[in-house]
């Protein structure tokens, strides 16, 4: 997805972290309560300390939506991450984004005309009215409306077994349809259909590049989850040779693993969560634990530093940040702040109403289920 984002002024371009560090903790302070910083995990340190806030997308856009003092929300994360923001606080509220182009390589896999086509290719193959569409949070505010106009629900990596259990008829519940489509990420979609007990045989991935998702009408009748092929840039990179070589070396080290690798990585692993299960694992390990973590750098390495007596440690030797969320720094940062003092608001995220309103169904849904 094309976003522009202007150059930065030639101030804030060339100063030094220490002149970055004072514009904005004097910006940060003129604002005082009028604005909350919220980091999410994924962040530089340059970034994050400086967040009146960290956590994950939702967990985020729930506390922006708590802070009704707050009139800007400036959010430290990604695209959808502000827009998911926007939909949740009130009229009140401003969401900014640092920088336009910080958008996210797997929400973009997944746009609404191509989910639409989906929606249509499967409409002359089987009863959509028994499909449920599921979003991962990792999506647009129009792919999340898309869902919530059609009675499907958004998940995360935490709740994706309680999404997928409410609308599938897991657990005694009466079953929303006979199959989902999940999309954009497939590899999350795979692993929580293994944890609820289908197997690959209950799974197509539909890849929109091809007529009809390279599926024929007995892979569309047959499968239970149609997993859109969509992943995760980060994620996908662990592979199970990096699990093998941390035991190699560290054979009583603990392998936590986030459920957007791969199901050959996550099936050996000691623990698989979403980011903030990740640390509370990390938290929870004894004394002196070794553990290797499946996920992006900035997180691992603030989990290493905050962390004392224990050795965590990417299970990526050749290690790969979020090079979307890399954009947001302190020069961006500085720069939406002194504009904020200056009483221009730049970079404002918005969500047109009737896909807010929609989008708000879904995620509601969500929240139903959990």
């Amino acid at each position: 997805m094309l976003r522009l984002q202007r150059a930065l002024p030639e101030r804030y371009a060339s100063a030094d972290q220490d002149d970055l560090a004072q514009w904005i903790a004097a910006a940060k302070a003129e604002l005082g309560s009028q604005v909350c910083i919220l980091g999410h995990h994924y962040q530089r340190d340059e970034v994050m300390r400086w967040a009146d806030a960290r956590g994950d997308s939702f967990a985020l856009s729930r506390i922006a939506a708590d802070r009704h003092d707050a009139a800007y929300i400036v959010f430290c994360g990604v695209h959808f991450m502000a827009e998911s923001a926007d939909i949740l606080t009130a009229d009140h509220q401003q969401v900014i984004l640092p920088d336009l182009n910080a958008g996210c390589s797997m929400a973009d896999m997944a746009d609404l005309d191509a989910v639409e086509e989906a929606w249509e290719d499967l409409g002359g193959v089987v009863d959509v009215e028994r499909v449920v569409p599921v979003t991962y949070m990792n999506s647009s505010a129009s792919l999340k409306a898309f869902v919530g106009r059609h009675g499907g629900a958004v998940c995360t990596s935490s709740n994706a077994r309680a999404v997928l259990s409410w609308a599938l008829g897991h657990g005694g519940a009466p079953a929303r349809g006979d199959q989902v489509l999940f999309f954009p990420d497939q590899h999350l979609g795979r692993n929580t259909g293994f944890m609820l007990g289908y197997t690959e045989a209950d799974m197509a991935v539909w890849d929109p590049r091809q007529e009809s998702g390279g599926l024929d009408d007995g892979a569309m009748k047959g499968s239970t989850l149609l997993l859109w092929k969509g992943h995760c840039s980060v994620h996908q990179r662990f592979r199970p040779e990096h699990v093998d070589a941390f035991r190699a070396e560290h054979p009583d080290g603990l392998v936590l693993v986030h459920p957007e690798c791969a199901h050959d990585v996550v099936e050996r692993a000691d623990q698989v969560g979403s980011t903030d299960a990740i640390i509370r694992a990390v938290s929870e390990a004894p004394a002196g634990a070794v553990i290797g973590v499946a996920t992006e750098i900035h997180l691992v390495h603030r989990l290493a530093a905050e962390t004392p007596g224990k050795t965590v440690m990417s299970l990526d030797p050749l290690v790969c940040p979020c090079s979307t969320m890399f954009r947001i720094d302190a020069p961006h940062l500085a720069w939406v702040l002194e504009r904020l003092v200056a009483g221009e608001v730049v970079n404002r995220i918005t969500v047109d109403p009737e896909t807010a309103r929609w989008a708000k169904v879904a995620l509601e849904r969500m929240l139903a289920t959990v």
